[in-house]
């Protein structure tokens, strides 16, 4: 379209102020979404013993993340709401519909009331806001993505919407230092209390954003289509009931968006919370070192952005996905080496398994706090799921009591199942601090120790994590807005990215830990986003098309 073509003629990768104020407004709300989604991710174990204090410590934990993925689950709601309005009423006004709301259910969860309050109110209320939130972040990257899209000189799409992928550390680096800051300043108390500032204080980027938001006009090819007649009366019907255009969003979910999620999602947060959680590195250094590796990697997302206008989109996404799918678990294994060697080497040395008749072990998942873990392989399990210990099981013959062997001791567990609360309370007390014993002898420690950590090759390792997710991310966005066209492109796009990333890279740590809790191997959860890049490799490599020239109006 003319107005896009003499948009800029330049061949310089310089940027305009017209059109960097274009992609800051459209950024803010990414920053916005990702200052969540860190600070949720950060305070899980807060929020889990403020929100969820009726359940065991591990459960606590699974449904703090499951209540921070349940913001992503209805993402693809809000992608076919807003989706459609954007195609309908324009691109500026529907995603300054998206950030408002955005704001306000971020804010709410400061003021909430806790389990101890309320009780199980408080988990409903704050799954309530988490999935408001969620509702609006699925019109919110579509809409970003469309508008800088549309806004863009020919041949340099890539590199424009690349900026958006940046706002990823942005977001994290202002929740960081808002964390610190608050920890910091409420000491002791931030457990208590001072966690809520970091979610009040979003007013202020969400007052920013809306200021900046407002004084941005429409973007051109949508007033263009408008002026020319050529809108969509039907967006959902044209996007979804037809199949030409179905097929490409299926494609475009299975072969991009969701091996880029899985993989770019182990950067973003599981990394750290495999640091801090499982291999017990100090919070406030695991924020320092992520943080570091995330800014480190993030001018990748502008190189690769601007690369992929030279050689393609594709080229780039299927190395991100073939690289993860060899290096994941290798790279996991070289954070437990660097950050915590006193875990691989007590491992390796005494390792731990559980012995026990498989008919008698559970899934170690317990949402609503009502299962109770008696029998002897439960309560083994339960205890060194509760200590992030390792271990492997071994199968034992019908009606054995279940032990856990550490080394050459082995330590019999006991079934509770028909005890009273009291006695079984009690037994378990007495079993834990025998098992903690044990292990502490075995030299398992109960924190990572800082002068036993290689700080240099650990930050090496997580930049490599956070690299690869560069790779997959970089050229998504200019991607997805070229495989649909613009009358439904706002629509098209956000279903299958809000699906990717809310499903398959939200319930990324949730899946992961459950899976790490009934395993009892650490890097289990692995699977999961190497499984969905090998599989969206094929998919991807097969199936979806190159997009690097098409015209933003096709």
């Amino acid at each position: 379209m003319s107005t896009v073509a003499n948009a800029a003629q330049s061949q310089s990768y310089g940027i305009d102020r017209a059109h960097r104020r274009v992609i800051l407004a459209s950024s803010l709300g990414t920053i916005f979404e990702w200052y969540d989604f860190y600070l949720y991710g950060s305070l899980a174990g807060v929020i889990g013993k403020q929100f969820f204090s009726g359940v065991n410590d591990t459960t606590a934990f699974i449904f703090a993340l499951l209540a921070f993925s349940a913001g992503f689950a209805v993402r693809p709601l809000g992608a076919l709401l807003f989706g459609r309005l954007g195609d309908l009423i324009g691109r500026k006004y529907t995603f300054l519909m998206t950030i408002i709301i955005m704001g306000v259910a971020t804010a709410m969860v400061g003021v909430l009331p806790t389990y101890s309050s309320i009780g199980v109110a408080a988990p409903i209320i704050l799954v309530s806001m988490r999935m408001l939130q969620g509702l609006a972040i699925g019109g919110e990257y579509g809409g970003a993505a469309t508008y800088i899209a549309e806004h863009a000189p020919p041949g340099r799409r890539g590199y424009y919407t690349s900026w958006i992928q940046t706002t990823a550390t942005v977001g994290l680096i202002i929740s960081l230092v808002v964390i610190i800051g608050s920890r910091a300043w409420f000491g002791d108390s931030f457990d208590t209390f001072g966690w809520r500032v970091p979610f009040l204080a979003s007013v202020l980027l969400l007052a920013v954003s809306v200021y900046i938001r407002l004084q941005l006009a429409e973007s051109p090819v949508f007033l263009e289509m408008q002026h020319e007649g050529t809108l969509s009366k039907k967006p959902l019907s044209e996007s979804f009931a037809k199949w030409g255009n179905l097929r490409v969003v299926l494609t475009a979910l299975f072969g991009l968006v969701a091996g880029q999620a899985s993989v770019a999602y182990c950067g973003l947060i599981y990394m750290g919370l495999f640091l801090e959680q499982t291999l017990k590195v100090d919070g406030t250094a695991t924020n320092f070192l992520v943080a570091g590796a995330l800014a480190v990697s993030t001018p990748f997302f502008v190189i690769f952005g601007r690369l992929s206008d030279r050689i393609g989109r594709k080229p780039l996404v299927m190395v991100g996905f073939a690289i993860a799918g060899i290096g994941l678990f290798p790279l996991f294994h070289g954070l437990t080496h660097f950050a915590n060697p006193a875990v691989e080497e007590a491992a390796q040395s005494h390792p731990i398994v559980v012995v026990a008749d498989p008919a008698k072990c559970s899934f170690q998942f317990d949402p609503v706090g009502r299962t109770l873990f008696t029998t002897a392989c439960d309560v083994a399990k339960t205890a060194l799921a509760n200590a992030r210990i390792p271990y492997s099981n071994e199968p034992a013959p019908a009606g054995t009591v279940a032990s856990v062997r550490i080394g050459d001791i082995t330590l019999a567990s006991f079934d509770g199942t028909k005890m009273s609360a009291a006695e079984f309370k009690s037994r378990s007390a007495e079993f834990n601090s025998t098992l903690k014993r044990h292990l502490a002898d075995a030299g398992y420690p109960q924190s990572a120790k800082s002068k036993q950590a290689n700080y240099p090759m650990l930050f090496l390792m997580l930049f490599c994590i956070a690299m690869l997710g560069t790779f997959c991310y970089a050229s998504q966005a200019a991607w997805l807005v070229e495989l649909f066209p613009a009358r439904i492109r706002y629509t098209s796009m956000s279903l299958p990215y809000h699906i990717g990333n809310g499903w398959f890279g939200g319930f990324l740590p949730t899946v992961a830990f459950a899976v790490i809790a009934y395993t009892g191997n650490i890097y289990s959860g692995l699977w999961y986003p190497v499984i969905v890049a090998l599989v969206s490799l094929v998919i991807g490599g097969l199936f979806l098309r190159e997009t690097n020239g098409v015209a933003t109006e096709d």
